[in-house]
C-alpha cells in the first residue's frame, strides 16, 4: 500500500493506493494519527484503492469518529468492489462518499 498527503490548510487529502488490509492498515492509522490534529476536513482519495479489509473499515470508522469532531470527512472516487463492502457493512450510512 502507498499512502500519498497533501496538506492545504485545514484541508489533509489522503491518497491510498493498493491494499488496505490487515497488514497495512496500521500505516494508514499511524498517519491519521500523526497527521489528523488541526485538520478540518479529511479527503479520503480511494480510486487506486484495490482491497479493503474488515481492518482498513475500522482505521476509516477510527477517522470518522475524530472528524466527526473536529470537521468533516469526504471519501471520493469509490469504485464498485469498495462500494459494495461499504453498503454491505453499512458504512454507506455513516460515511460522505462522493
Amino acid at each position: 500500500m502507498t499512502i500519498e498527503k497533501n496538506l492545504n490548510g485545514a484541508e489533509l487529502n489522503v491518497k491510498v493506493i493498493g491494499r488496505l488490509d490487515t497488514t497495512t492498515a496500521p500505516q494508514l492509522e499511524a498517519e491519521f494519527k500523526g497527521n489528523i490534529n488541526g485538520v478540518e476536513k479529511l479527503v479520503l482519495d480511494f480510486a487506486e484503492l484495490e482491497y479493503l479489509s474488515s481492518a482498513g473499515l475500522r482505521v476509516i470508522l477510527a477517522a470518522q469518529k475524530v472528524m466527526n469532531k473536529q470537521g468533516e470527512m469526504i471519501i471520493k472516487n469509490v469504485n464498485d468492489t469498495i462500494n459494495e463492502i461499504f453498503e454491505v457493512t453499512g458504512f454507506i450510512d455513516i460515511l460522505t462518499i462522493e
